[in-house]
């Protein structure tokens, strides 16, 4: 019923109350949040930066120059390998690149050999036929909108199939040099347990370390977190006993000695 009184406030709705109640309620559990991520990273036991350059300097003497250890022989064919390493081994890819790199190195002979031919050559990966075709697609889009160039900046990387954040990251590391962290499980664990971030998630963990690691290590670091994760920091059983920054790493309990 419409008010005679001039002035007089409208009405509200049920369903518009409904709204601004779940509104407020957001609002209110996004600041408990905040409130609770900050203290929690306010108890965590991290490195300090002396401990963190000691904990790389050990690395860079064991490894000066570590490698990602998907073979590649340009940009393209390194952006192809990561693509296809999303929940396969190295090692399994680099046994389906070989021949498949012979084939067609380029995203112009990519796309000439065709989508077929490119899952019948990765069939021993997993999630090939989904693969196979971002191969295709990303090879297309390479040529149609980059010139048949891998560019060099995340954001157009990421709009390329198969393509994510990680998978950018890699790529710029690896095939352009550039200071990027690539979190993948391994350096999502490593990082976390020798007290490099408190991060809960992939992009946390990044930014952290991306504030935390010395910028004359920026573009080795990943890989050697990588490499201690596979080799050493392994996910059931670290192998502590022989852990060259035991004395430094904040994981507890050690592994002891089999």
């Amino acid at each position: 019923m419409k008010s005679d009184t001039p002035g007089a406030a409208k009405p509200v709705s049920r369903s518009a109350q409904i709204l601004k109640a779940q509104a407020e309620a957001k609002r209110k559990s996004s600041r408990q949040a905040g409130k609770s991520a900050k203290r929690s990273r306010g108890r965590a036991k991290l490195l300090p930066a002396p401990a963190v350059k000691e904990v790389l300097d050990r690395f860079h003497a064991i490894e000066p120059d570590p490698k990602g250890e998907l073979e590649h022989t340009n940009p393209f064919t390194l952006l192809v390998a990561v693509v296809l390493s999303a929940q396969a081994t190295d090692a399994g890819v680099n046994k389906a690149t070989r021949h498949l790199f012979k084939l067609a190195d380029t995203p112009q002979k990519m796309l000439a050999l065709g989508e077929d031919r490119v899952r019948e050559a990765i069939k021993t990966i997993g999630l090939y036929r989904n693969k196979a075709k971002n191969v295709i697609l990303l090879s297309n889009k390479l040529i149609e909108e980059f010139g048949g160039e891998v560019p060099q900046d995340r954001d157009k990387l990421e709009t390329l199939p198969g393509v994510g954040r990680k998978t950018a990251n890699v790529v710029m590391n690896v095939a352009f040099g550039a200071a990027t962290m690539a979190v993948d499980t391994h350096v999502f664990r490593v990082a976390r347990r020798i007290g490099l971030t408190a991060g809960e998630t992939p992009l946390a963990v990044e930014h952290d370390l991306l504030k935390v690691v010395p910028r004359e290590y920026g573009v080795q670091a990943h890989h050697w977190l990588i490499l201690h994760g596979r080799y050493l920091c392994k996910a059931r059983k670290p192998e502590c006993w022989r852990c060259p920054i035991r004395d430094l790493c904040l994981f507890e309990p050690k592994t002891p000695a089999p």
